[in-house]
């Protein structure tokens, strides 16, 4: 699996949607802060959102905010999406299944490959908001949504911390593409699939009605983070982001495994 990894990362150094997926999460930092430079305004209605001329460090928080809506779900299956299809596309899937290697070898690489680059993109854009938003606003003390005011140097292990956090969810999100890479074949189809089944619970969350479903949601965990920016700290959504996060992520992960073992590529 290890080989297998290599070669699938290999494989995406030399693919323009990774480019195209990174350059979004280090792109849509910086236009955020130019944004902030050049208004007086902000989103006050959203958490940290009036704190961002304050301090540099509400940008990545205000980010993760609009960022699940679409734009961390479509950077992620620009590859989660295509890494399965590409090769019924290219017609290079049966050339690797007739390599030395098994099948669940190559999955496993692939599998590992796609979680690589979901935790670069999600790493790269909150690197880059802290160091556009310092410069913009300043790496000056953050307000907690407690209230309390947190030093720069805890600030930036918070966000680091809520990074993680966020990756619970979004891995799901990239299970959910691996899934539909393998079942469509087609990566159009899996990438839109997998956009629009981030904006299908998105959709659902606001539904009257459904208020009992909210907690289970995929949608809901992207909040869980914000446990962290409490004094003290809320582990309680963190916890439960923890366990309902792997109820997406497990059954599209075995789904697609099957499939892919199952898969018959005699006539590509």
């Amino acid at each position: 699996m290890t080989t297998a990894y290599r070669w699938e990362l290999t494989k995406l150094r030399y693919q323009k949607r990774t480019y195209l997926g990174l350059g979004a999460a280090v792109l849509v930092p910086i236009i955020f802060a130019v944004a902030v430079s050049l208004r007086n305004g902000g989103p006050d209605d959203v958490a940290f959102g009036r704190y961002i001329h304050q301090t540099g460090f509400a940008i990545p928080l205000v980010l993760l905010l609009f960022g699940s809506i679409w734009m961390f779900p479509l950077i992620t299956a620009l590859v989660a999406g295509d890494i399965v299809a590409s090769e019924d596309h290219n017609g290079t899937l049966k050339t690797i299944l007739t390599r030395s290697l098994e099948r669940g070898q190559i999955y496993g690489g692939k599998l590992l490959a796609v979680f690589t680059y979901t935790v670069a993109a999600i790493f790269l854009n909150g690197l880059t908001a802290v160091i556009a938003g310092g410069i913009v606003s300043g790496f000056n003390p953050l307000t907690s949504l407690s209230g309390t005011v947190v030093q720069p140097g805890r600030a930036l292990l918070l966000i680091g911390g809520s990074l993680l956090v966020y990756l619970m969810p979004m891995l799901a999100i990239a299970c959910i593409g691996l899934l539909l890479s393998t079942v469509t074949r087609n990566s159009a189809a899996a990438v839109v699939g997998t956009l629009m089944f981030s904006l299908l619970v998105q959709l659902v969350a606001i539904l009257p009605g459904l208020g009992g479903a909210k907690p289970y949601l995929l949608s809901t965990q992207f909040d869980a983070w914000q446990g962290l920016l409490r004094e003290p700290v809320d582990w309680q959504p963190i916890a439960h982001a923890a366990w309902v996060s792997p109820l997406y992520a497990v059954p599209a992960l075995i789904a697609a495994y099957l499939v892919f073992l199952r898969r018959d590529v005699a006539g590509g």
